[in-house]
């Protein structure tokens, strides 16, 4: 059986009728309020056709492409989390019952979701989110429902915004693991196909309902060109080697001062970001004291008062709050998970009002180290 097929785009409305016929409600990319958001779609049509992004630090714009590619952006402020980490849960409810109280747990209902376009780097932040929430001793049982009835379907990037850098994370831009489907769009020489393949057992059984071709070699060298010329694309990078022992080693580095005169601690980087996960726990209550509910809701430790103990936050400076969402995402979540937690998206630089560049603060980390290693070593050969 081959292992690639060709999916013309005439046909691609079979795909989501196939998905819709399994039982599936399909999620992936549509416009809104003038950006590339995830939301539920009936047809094609709902998708951002002929649409692109330009992307920088601080900075998002729609752009009208010169053809009718389906996926021709990188990817907008909205990640998966959403679906399977939501912002607000609900997580009981508690209500008088005459002299009595019922309580009543709330478990999500049950579904099957298809995440139609999931990039490279959003499937590595899934897997990292997985680890979070349903790796060790303590399951979080309403991610675990959640997550069970979710099919993968993987769109390889046909290119790259000026804040991408997941080839240096190794988290794209094509995907190689943790797919259910994945597909490289072809748009050339008046010609617009898919190149798909199947990552599981489910996935080549939606594949085999659809009207496929099996590919050639020349198709798949065309997909393969379309993977390396995205990966040149990209417009930051990121200098990974010993980051970890790089960041411990500079806790009291200058450049943490100077990206808290920067710094608004918005949240906006944690809000966009793929696997960002805080929460805090919050209790209301009627005025009449009947009915009470406690709600989980997505937190920021850029909040002072998240860090909030007896006595008063640890965190209590803009430097002490950013130090410690970047010393988390790129050395003590290596601790926790055994990963990084960033997959290179360049979300948290595109959605930062100011503009903070996550690559930039680590080079600029690393300059400091090697230059005070340097000085160390001539005052050392000096003495």
């Amino acid at each position: 059986m081959p292992e690639h097929f060709i999916l013309q785009r005439e046909h691609f409305q079979n795909l989501l009728d196939t998905l819709h016929k399994g039982g599936y409600e399909v999620v992936g990319p549509t416009i809104r309020e003038g950006a590339v958001v995830y939301e539920h779609l009936n047809s094609v049509r709902d998708l951002p056709v002929g649409w692109t992004d330009e992307q920088d630090g601080g900075s998002y714009r729609l752009k009208k492409r010169s053809d009718a590619a389906l996926f021709g952006y990188a990817v907008g402020p909205h990640s998966w989390k959403k679906y399977l980490h939501p912002p607000a849960v609900k997580l009981w409810q508690i209500t008088r019952n005459g002299n009595g109280l019922t309580i009543q747990e709330e478990k999500p209902a049950p579904q099957k979701l298809a995440f139609l376009g999931v990039r490279a780097c959003e499937l590595h932040a899934i897997a990292i989110q997985d680890k979070v929430f349903l790796g060790g001793d303590f399951v979080d049982a309403n991610y675990q429902r959640r997550r069970e009835g979710v099919l993968l379907i993987a769109v390889n990037c046909g290119q790259a915004a000026k804040t991408c850098f997941c080839a240096s994370m190794n988290a794209g831009p094509q995907a190689t693991s943790g797919f259910d489907l994945a597909m490289t769009e072809v748009l050339e020489d008046g010609n617009h196909y898919f190149v798909m393949e199947a990552g599981t057992a489910a996935g080549a059984e939606i594949l085999q309902k659809l009207p496929c071709q099996a590919a050639t070699e020349q198709h798949k060298q065309k997909a393969a060109s379309i993977h390396e010329n995205t990966a040149r694309q990209m417009g930051r990078s990121m200098d990974t080697a010993g980051l970890k022992e790089l960041l411990y080693r500079n806790y009291e580095h200058a450049r943490w001062e100077n990206v808290a005169a920067r710094c608004l601690t918005c949240g906006n980087c944690t809000m966009v970001c793929p696997t960002c996960f805080c929460t805090t726990v919050e209790d209301a209550t009627d005025l009449e004291g009947e009915h009470a509910e406690r709600w989980q809701k997505w937190d920021s430790c850029f909040s002072v008062d998240f860090s909030y103990i007896h006595g008063g936050s640890v965190r209590n400076t803009t430097k002490a709050r950013y130090r410690q969402w970047m010393t988390h995402k790129l050395a003590t979540w290596i601790d926790q998970f055994g990963s990084s937690g960033c997959v290179g998206c360049g979300r948290c630089i595109t959605w930062c009002p100011v503009g903070i560049d996550i690559t930039e603060e680590v080079r600029a980390i690393r300059e400091g180290d090697l230059e005070k290693q340097n000085a160390a070593e001539t005052s050392h050969g000096n003495s």
